[in-house]
């Protein structure tokens, strides 16, 4: 394979004016496909062979008006007071005039339907849009806020809740500063302005291209709107690294002397055989989120997978064209990896402290990060509510007035549906009321709804619990068990749903998904790397070195977001369970970038071992060639992801510290700590792979051993090509 690139990079060097042209043409090509022909991306959301799933499916056909987004308005006096006669009358009054809205299916007048709370401070009306909550217009929500917010210079203080609350846009302060620090580290790192700007370039370019052809594909397919911007973050990230990576070795054969042609053709052979290999690791990670079988994730995943293989395109065809272009200009700058400098670099220092000690280095980084796990032991997962919305936003005000006024599970409702084909169902669903009202954590049940058909009832519940509380959680599994002696009593299907009922069954999918997800991961991710370095160890330190930072990660989200601890410092409100998509994306996105740093460094050592250096050396020469990129790359995705720790939503707070503790602790402390201390521990055992198996796997070349033999021999015999 290395022979190979080396004949791409060549190639695209001494072409380089039509594989710029060619990279242009395509983003042009999908960028006019995307304006043009792409869709819009929605919310859709569904959890296919869930309970509550079903039961939306059943309301869908029988009672589509369940369906409909449903908000809350509330109403409150100031605190220590009730709502007068006169804002009474004007609550009243601005209730109707929400019900007369445009898609508005119905407004509840607080007054009439008793959802006014023992002190009389607090009124509730429920807002019924036509549309669906995944159809649902910002037009609507804004129409509906401007209207009920003319109670408030009548002293009445008005909050919204559920799909009444119009979504803040996003800031993307990670977006915003990434761009800007990225450019700084590089040109720190490379000290050329010329070489800092390559890899931007081609990370833009490539992402461009990337995400145009998932607009364009939204033509054809229903995408979520997260899956452009997980799309977006990942092939940044890893355009910056590969571009970052295959630069570093061209600059450093430049600086010993090597024209600029064969120096292009040279590290695309070797750096890129790297990035190839590093860019399939992602690419498996990213992919197998589609065995958790939720539809969006899969989509998200798919769609983020497609943006690596483009960002590894990119580096192997447009950064040796723009080498080209570049020509010598990429040798200016710092170049410190390059011969025995008379002051040792920093990483060189490390390596050689690490691997002097290496036996000390290996248990201080095994029990620091297993330390740093400790808290994980104790995650829970959950769905995001209102209660972890930001303090001071409509949603998290309207939540405390609603715990306050009505208790917590005031907030999250449970709907019970119960439906017999084409059968009188309205004395069964009375049946089925009266037992929710005996059971333990029940505030009220509502009257049985029935739909028009009468063969199909809603019942809504309202716990005593909050709906993130695990009192909810038991209430839901004890309805659920209940259900089948019901439902063989009554003759009538009996289902949990409601957005409490979806989200303990996302949680409850999502963990029963991680294990399968990663025995897929790490099963493919271990034959990947076997190929890559002819070595069982390697490949097992690997994916050790990732468990011990997966676990660090999680165990620092728990303590802070979960746990509350130095939670002020973050900036977290309300401590709460960990977002039940939060393992499986990060476990997606760092191990992608954990293996990118793994592949950076250890392919440099394999190829100085290849080429005759004993084992100790071959590490600390091929940790001094990669440590710079690997610190840059860490540095910069740290930075990037550590900017969302500044928005106000838990959530993303909760996302952003994940994935920099993660990525600074995996890059310091595993790949450029542990992993060191480990191959100068067991030596020349680290390249050992049992012969059965050596004949088994197919030879790849990965250290460029073939390209010993002068390229340009074979090279000129093809057509040359002026530059």
């Amino acid at each position: 394979m290395a022979r190979l690139l080396a004949r791409l990079g060549r190639l695209a060097f001494r072409r380089r004016r039509v594989v710029l042209a060619v990279w242009i043409a395509v983003l042009g090509v999908v960028g006019i496909g995307a304006v043009t022909l792409g869709g819009s991306t929605n919310d859709t959301f569904s959890i296919p062979g869930t309970e509550s799933q079903r039961a939306i499916n059943l309301l869908e056909q029988r009672l589509p008006q369940a369906n409909g987004a449903s908000g809350r308005i509330v109403f409150a006096a100031p605190e220590g007071q009730s709502l007068s006669p006169s804002q009474k009358a004007t609550v009243q009054k601005v209730i109707t005039q929400v019900d007369k809205l445009p898609g508005i299916q119905d407004a509840s007048n607080p007054y009439d339907g008793g959802l006014v709370s023992k002190d009389g401070r607090i009124a509730l009306s429920q807002v019924t849009f036509r549309a669906t909550s995944d159809q649902l217009e910002d037009s609507s929500r804004k129409a509906v806020q401007e209207v009920a917010s003319r109670a408030g210079p009548a002293g009445v203080q008005v909050e919204f809740g559920g799909d009444a609350v119009v979504e803040p846009s996003e800031s993307s302060l990670g977006e915003v500063i990434g761009i800007p620090f990225a450019a700084l580290i590089l040109f720190l790192t490379f000290g050329s302005l010329v070489a800092a700007g390559l890899p931007l370039l081609t990370a833009v370019l490539s992402v461009g291209t990337g995400l145009g052809g998932i607009f364009l594909s939204t033509a054809f397919l229903d995408l979520s709107s997260s899956v452009p911007t997980i799309a977006l973050m990942l092939g940044l990230a890893v355009g910056i690294d590969y571009a970052v990576f295959i630069l570093s070795r061209h600059r450093s054969q430049l600086a010993t002397g090597m024209t600029p042609e064969d120096s292009a053709a040279h590290a695309i052979g070797t750096a890129g055989s790297a990035v190839v290999f590093a860019g399939a690791t992602v690419i498996i990670a990213i992919g197998a989120l589609s065995v958790v079988g939720i539809p969006f994730i899969t989509a998200m995943g798919l769609a983020a997978a497609f943006t690596v293989a483009v960002a590894v395109l990119v580096a192997i065809t447009l950064v040796p064209a723009l080498m080209g272009f570049a020509g010598a200009r990429l040798a200016k700058g710092k170049h410190p990896e390059v011969g025995e400098p008379e002051r040792p670099t920093h990483g060189a220092r490390w390596v050689g402290l690490v691997t002097r000690h290496r036996v000390a280095a290996l248990l201080i980084a095994v029990v620091a990060l297993l330390g740093c796990a400790v808290p994980a032991l104790g995650l829970r997962l959950g769905m995001p509510d209102d209660s972890t919305a930001a303090t001071g936003s409509t949603n998290r005000q309207a939540y405390d007035l609603l715990a306050d006024g009505f208790g917590p599970g005031f907030n999250g409702p449970l709907t019970v549906v119960v439906s017999n084909d084409g059968q009188p169902i309205g004395p069964a669903a009375q049946r089925v009321a009266t037992q929710l009202r005996g059971m333990d954590d029940v505030a009220n049940v509502g009257e049985p709804a029935l739909s028009p058909s009468g063969d199909t009832a809603i019942v809504s519940v309202i716990p005593d619990s909050g709906p993130s509380s695990e009192q909810t959680k038991q209430l839901v599994e004890a309805v659920r068990e209940r259900a089948p002696t019901l439902e063989k009593e009554l003759g009538a299907e009996v289902l949990v749903t409601g957005q409490t009922a979806v989200n303990i069954d996302i949680a409850d999918k999502l963990g029963g998904a991680l294990i399968p997800f990663l025995a897929v991961v790490v099963g493919l991710a271990m034959l990947l790397l076997m190929v890559a370095f002819r070595s069982i160890i390697v490949p097992l330190t690997a994916i050790g070195g990732f468990l011990l930072t997966i676990g660090a990660a999680f165990g620092g989200v728990v303590a802070i977001f979960q746990n509350g601890f130095a939670a002020d410092l973050f900036g977290v409100s309300q401590p709460a369970p960990i977002i039940s998509l939060l393992p499986i994306i990060i476990i997606a996105i760092l191990f992608g970038l954990a293996m990118d740093y793994q592949v950076f460094l250890v392919s440099r050592m394999r190829e100085e071992h290849v080429h005759g250096a004993p084992p100790t050396k071959a590490v600390v020469d091929g940790f001094r060639y990669g440590a710079r990129v690997v610190t840059a790359a860490a540095l910069i995705m740290g930075a990037v992801f550590a900017g969302f720790i500044l928005e106000h939503d838990a959530i993303i707070k909760s996302v952003g510290f994940t994935l920099a503790f993660g990525i600074l602790v995996d890059a310091f402390v595993v790949r450029m700590t542990l992993i060191p201390a480990v191959m100068a521990l067991v030596g020349e055992r680290a390249w050992w792979l049992p012969r059965w198996l050596d004949r088994l796997l197919p030879r790849v070349d990965i250290e460029g051993q073939s390209l010993e033999r002068p390229l340009r021999a074979v090279d000129d015999e093809e057509v040359a090509v002026p530059s």
